[in-house]
């Protein structure tokens, strides 16, 4: 059977990843890996990340339940540039081996980001490149972030009502990050907190 690995932020988890997660269940098996950033074991959220680990499988388990499974193998370790540049450091080859980890050999990987695909594609991860779709994750969170000034953004229309409910129990999460200054770098196709990075 054929494994699809999902590597994305899912913060958070939209209607968008809800389709393409379907759309990969065709394949086989599904192992969602959402992104994690670490410094000294605790877990790095900021306005670009909001969502912990622990929410974003919350949010992926109210819509799926167990038909995918879903793993914190795509960690990051601070400080992230470590990682930097791929292939050329030994830090970089440590994250194909917790992404393939219980994986057999017919598996590939999914992105939506061309620059991320030539990244995988160095690291013999078998990237498969999907159409973007037209709601992002980055839109929804912006809109969440709007509302928290009160008024009707429409954020709830992009997001499965088991989500929805998910993150209004954890709204205060929102109201943290809404005002926060959003302070990521990008590198290859990929955005990393700078808290961390150096």
């Amino acid at each position: 059977m054929t494994t699809a690995i999902y590597l994305a932020h899912l913060n958070p988890v939209t209607k968008a990843h809800v389709e393409i997660i379907n759309e990969l269940k065709q394949s086989g098996e599904v192992r969602v890996l959402p992104v994690i950033f670490r410094i000294d074991g605790s877990e790095v959220n900021s306005r670009s990340f909001p969502f912990s680990y622990d929410l974003r499988k919350k949010m992926l388990q109210a819509v799926f339940g167990d038909s995918i499974t879903i793993l914190p193998n795509y960690t990051f370790y601070a400080p992230f540039a470590k990682y930097m540049p791929p292939l050329i450091s030994p830090y970089s080859w440590n994250i194909k081996k917790q992404i393939l980890d219980g994986v057999g050999d017919d598996y590939f990987t999914y992105t939506g980001d061309k620059a991320e695909a030539f990244v995988l594609r160095i690291y013999g991860l078998r990237p498969r490149v999907g159409k973007r779709k037209e709601t992002s994750a980055s839109f929804v969170k912006q809109k969440m972030f709007e509302a928290v000034g009160g008024g009707d953004t429409g954020w709830e229309e992009h997001v499965e009502p088991e989500v929805v409910k998910i993150i209004r129990q954890n709204w205060s999460v929102v109201e943290k990050f809404a005002k926060a200054e959003d302070l990521t770098y990008r590198v290859l196709g990929m955005k990393f907190p700078s808290t961390g990075f150096w």
